[in-house]
């Protein structure tokens, strides 16, 4: 074994071998945090704990876990972060004030018993004749799962549920796999026994009952189409029908990370923000830096919205709003190596939802920093003087997954070194299906033999608290023009000569642009109040609305809005009311989304490829020039230098700095299951 010495950092290796890359960096610090890491990190397991001790006492001894509660049991269903006022927030992190106390939000609520026992166990018996001909009908139905739509009915205060019928294909997912079969669940009871199937669906017609399709059948009056239960074949699963090939590329450190991870704070040379996971609301970072000062309090995801359409009922009434069911509960663990570069840091997840103890996700969040294997800017001169000058691009991530049950959606908050801030959504995982009948290639393409792939739109509304230079912004949209002028060295000729028009918008009302409507102008700034220099950009194709910001208006939705959108607990079209947004905190509410069409390449699964959205808080004016030319990864070399040196071109210092064998941890996964 020797040992070798670099910058003061001991590394072993074989001989013959290359050295083990370094696991800290010895040249590039990280900016140091602010000493407040916990101020927005999650609660910790001893927090949730200590919540759910108090709850216990405040609310007695009947209350139930809300893993087995019945609907008429009490249960505490979540708790999680009550994120702390702004006020006092920034009072601690600017001044020095005391940190504001840590608090918890926990919903309390009647839980509903596990649908299953209803419909396999006490309806579908009734149809089994039926069901043995075209389903391959098991004992109580096991080889069927359900699958619900929402909202819960068709106006306000209806609890009615549409469950469509699958087959439940082992090590694949059952959402390809309608059987045709849809009930209509009435849940209005407190007492599970008293629910009722209102409405039966099964291959384009409509029933009273399960047995009054029973009775028809038999009756030979059913029209039956048999639907086999293996797919067909490999093709449905995800797991490779091919041999194993060589190993894809890998990116590594090759002098150790440029980031750290310290509790809920990430720090680089040039950001520092926390992070955390709301549990129904998704990822959310706050106190966003760079280079020291603060562009933005907080951006956070606050709700992901799939509508479908379709000929059947599940298909038709579907009109998921994904908060309602969590998109940090369903968050998944990550996978090395797939979900995140194999050497990101993962970071675990402690929670407290449906249980009455807490639970940690394993490697629930990623940080990572990457070359995208483009350049930031770069020119080539070889005009009047012969020079280069470029920098590679290369972010910092940070990454979490919400697997909504058939759908998994990819969030990333990206950090550039040019001071822009990416927010994106990638949507993968399985399409939603239906049995194919009648008219049904209206509502989409037929993907398997009696299968469609039903059309579909998502959307993801995103929460952006900017404090540009301060508290006190103002918004401007600019567009561009073109008018008639004459040309000056030539009176007589006219010409249509491009300007830039912009506008200061002052209400609320002025700065909301309603989907589907055409915004009249192109690009939204926010500047503070000397308005020469320092704004920041918003940009992309994407619909917002700019409001004051309101202590009482912390999330523009509810987790109650899923089963009653008809009169939301949380309205956000009451918050654009017209006032004034000049010199105010004001908060841009932006909204992301893109229309689905399933097709044939999307078996077994959607790719993330053309299936994402986001947009950018980009710099503009807010400083005398672009910050990555400070970057210590410039390259410049000029045509009399001699490019393969090491103290001329950083790139040529390559094989000597670089020659070292990542040190790759042995492979682990979180598993399935919230531990």
């Amino acid at each position: 074994m020797e040992v070798a010495f670099e910058k003061g950092l001991e590394r072993e290796y074989e001989p013959g071998q290359p050295p083990r890359c370094p696991s800290v960096s010895p040249s590039a610090q990280p900016r140091t945090p602010p000493s407040q890491s916990q101020l927005f990190a999650d609660l910790s397991p001893e927090e949730l704990t200590a919540v759910m001790s108090f709850l216990t006492q405040q609310l007695g001894p009947g209350l139930a876990d809300a893993a087995q509660a019945r609907p008429s049991d009490n249960c505490v269903f979540s708790v999680e972060l009550q994120l702390p006022p702004k006020a006092a927030a920034l009072a601690h992190l600017d001044r020095g004030s005391p940190p504001p106390a840590r608090e918890a939000l926990a919903i309390v609520f009647f839980e509903y018993q596990d649908i299953d026992q209803l419909i396999f166990d006490r309806e579908l018996p009734q149809a089994a004749g039926l069901l043995h001909h075209c389903c391959f009908y098991k004992r109580q139905g096991r080889n069927l799962v359900a699958m619900n739509a929402a909202p819960q009915g068709l106006q306000s205060g209806d609890r009615a549920t549409w469950f469509g019928l699958y087959y439940n294909i082992s090590g694949a997912g059952f959402f390809l796999h309608p059987v045709g079969l849809e009930l209509l669940v009435d849940h209005r009871a407190l007492e599970p026994a008293h629910w009722t199937i209102q409405k039966v669906f099964f291959q384009g017609r409509y029933y009273e009952s399960l047995a009054q399709l029973e009775d028809q059948f038999e009756a030979g009056l059913v029209n039956v189409v048999l639907i086999p239960d293996n797919g067909t074949g490999g093709s449905w699963s995800l797991k490779s029908q091919v041999p194993r090939g060589p190993s894809p590329p890998l990116q590594f450190h090759p002098q150790g990370p440029r980031f750290s991870v310290q509790g809920s704070q990430v720090a680089s040379s040039l950001w520092t923000f926390s992070f955390g996971l709301g549990a129904f609301s998704g990822p959310r970072i706050f106190d966003i830096r760079f280079r020291g000062e603060r562009l933005a309090y907080e951006i956070s995801l606050q709700e992901a919205l799939a509508i479908y359409g379709g000929n059947s009922p599940s298909a038709l009434r579907s009109r998921y709003t994904d908060g309602g069911f969590g998109l940090g509960h369903f968050s998944s663990t990550l996978t090395r190596g797939v979900d995140c570069p194999y050497l990101a840091t993962y970071v675990d997840w402690h929670f407290l939802l449906e249980s009455q103890a807490p639970k940690t996700m394993r490697d629930a969040i990623c940080v990572f920093e990457q070359n995208q294997g483009l350049p930031l800017r770069r020119h080539h001169s070889d005009i009047y003087s012969q020079y280069f000058g470029g920098l590679a691009e290369t972010v910092l991530v940070l990454r979490s997954v919400s697997t909504m049950l058939n759908y998994d959606y990819v969030w990333d908050m990206v950090f550039h070194a040019n001071g822009a801030i990416e927010v994106r959504l990638h949507a993968t995982g399985y399409i939603s299906s239906a049995f194919l009948f009648g008219a049904a290639r209206r509502y989409g393409n037929q993907v398997g033999e009696h299968t469609l792939g039903t059309v579909h739109t998502h959307s993801a509304h995103f929460k952006v608290d900017l404090d540009v230079a301060g508290l006190e912004n103002w918004v401007w949209a600019e567009d561009m023009s073109y008018g008639p002028t004459a040309v000056p060295w030539s009176p007589e000729h006219q010409m249509q000569r491009l300007q830039v028009t912009r506008k200061l918008l002052e209400t609320e009302e002025q700065a909301a642009f309603p989907l589907g409507g055409t915004p009249p102008w192109r690009r939204w700034t926010i500047r503070r109040a000397d308005d020469l220099v320092r704004l920041i950009q918003i940009s992309g194709r994407y619909q917002l609305a700019v409001t004051r910001r309101k202590e009482e208006e912390p999330s523009s939705t509810s987790v109650y809005n899923l089963n009653d959108p008809w009169t939301p607990t949380v309205d956000f079209t009451d918050f654009i009311n017209n006032e004034t947004i000049a010199g105010q905190d004001l908060v841009a509410w932006v909204t992301a989304g893109f229309l689905h069409i399933p097709h044939a390449e999307d078996i077994p699964n959607t790719v993330t490829v053309g299936n994402g959205v986001g947009f950018f808080l980009r710099p503009y004016n807010f400083f005398d020039q672009d910050p990555s030319f400070d970057s210590p990864d410039s390259v410049y070399f000029r045509g009399d230098q001699d490019a393969g040196a090491c103290e001329v071109n950083p790139m040529a210092c390559l094989p000597q700095a670089a020659a070292c064998a990542p040190d790759l941890p042995a492979f682990s996964h979180g598993g399935f299951s919230h531990s």
